[in-house]
């Protein structure tokens, strides 16, 4: 099987990617050893997140705010995105100086997307809060999306411009041929001209292959949902000090999360959910919405996601071999990325060069080499 791009991974940065090739005549295949979104592209929480980004994502994550504003003339679907804002809680003084340090960092580097408000603009926007809190640090452009009606719809569109996707196609092997690469899985033998690694909490196993190894962390994510409630928030909820991250939803439901992890079996691709991490969380959202203290969860769940040391991903060409693209380790916040990192690998590949910043994301920042 022959294609001008072979992208191995078929989550949300990998169906960009290969959306943002087929808008200019590029042909690719994109293979996934599951099936598309079946581990941290379907299973993620949702979020459309600029607030309290790293430094070096916000020049990214500010013009991939533009895109989800518009995201219905990229894919033919609004993928169920509301944008409410999203805050950070402080319940002191204390909280409250360490959100004006980072407002003032965010202003320093020409941004305006983070601002301090104050308890009274906090409780009028959420009323429903505990009294105890002095206020937050708000993105008023931030939101959320549904994860896998964003995933099909980035997939439908890239394959009615011609892009092919094929599941339950594993990688066994990767060999360049010439300037060329052949690649061999279950399903068979791909030869392309460009190979881009989109593979997730895989992709270190195929950096590694490709010469180049990285010290990339799969782990589980942990996320639950209650029942139906009356609507009573509309911001995304999270803490300046406390592990807090919760939404609700069009139907009424609360997501919930918080960077909290699942026992993970990565060779089995299996998880356990961690219930006393889960009770913990529970009690937070409790002390921030005392009144939700008997609302019931009615599901748990943990996706597979790939972290890098500092938490922020590898983007870029490959450093050692020729032909060859990496974007993936966003470590657990690619869902707002992934439209502008589709259009820079697409750039990359087809002109060279992108207008945006991605060397803080050099493979090469890491000291890690192998002999060919």
């Amino acid at each position: 099987m022959n294609t001008d791009v072979l992208i191995i991974g078929a989550g949300l940065v990998g169906a960009s990617t290969a959306l943002q090739l087929a808008m200019r005549g590029c042909h690719c295949t994109v293979i996934d050893k599951d099936s598309p979104g079946r581990h941290a592209s379907g299973s993620n929480a949702g979020g459309l997140r600029q607030l309290n980004r790293d430094p070096a994502e916000i020049p990214l994550t500010v013009e991939a705010a533009k895109m989800w504003h518009d995201i219905e003339s990229l894919v033919d679907s609004d993928c169920d995105a509301r944008f409410p804002g999203q805050l950070r809680v402080a319940e002191n003084q204390y909280d409250l100086d360490k959100l004006e340090q980072r407002a003032a960092m965010v202003r320093a580097m020409g941004y305006q997307h983070e601002e301090i408000i104050d308890k009274k603009e906090l409780y009028q926007l959420v009323p429903a809060l505990a009294p105890h809190c002095v206020g937050a640090l708000i993105c008023r452009g931030d939101g959320f999306a549904r994860p896998y009606h964003a995933l099909t719809a980035f997939r439908q569109k890239a394959e009615s411009l011609g892009a092919t996707f094929h599941s339950n196609t594993e990688a066994y092997s990767i060999e360049q041929e010439g300037d060329g690469w052949s690649v061999r899985t279950s399903q068979g033998t791909y030869n392309s001209k460009i190979l881009v690694n989109c593979a997730g909490a895989w992709a270190g196993e195929l950096a590694a292959k490709m010469h180049k190894p990285v010290p990339l962390s799969p782990k589980a994510l942990m996320l639950m949902v209650t029942e139906r409630l009356p609507h009573f928030v509309d911001p995304v909820m999270g803490a300046a000090s406390r592990k807090l991250s919760f939404k609700q939803m069009q139907n009424g439901t609360l997501i919930i999360g918080g960077a909290l992890v699942a026992k993970l079996d990565f060779a089995q691709g299996t998880t356990d959910i961690d219930w006393q991490q889960l009770a913990a969380s529970a009690k937070t959202v409790t002390d921030f919405f005392p009144q939700l203290k008997n609302v019931r969860v009615v599901r748990a769940w943990a996706g597979i996601e790939g972290f890098m040391p500092d938490n922020i991903p590898v983007i870029g060409a490959s450093k050692s071999m020729h032909n060859a693209y990496h974007a993936f380790g966003f470590s657990a916040h690619g869902l707002q990325l992934s439209p502008v990192i589709g259009r820079i690998l697409a750039q990359l590949i087809l002109d060279g060069s992108t207008e945006l910043p991605i060397e803080p994301f050099n493979i090469n920042r890491f000291n890690t080499e192998v002999s060919q």
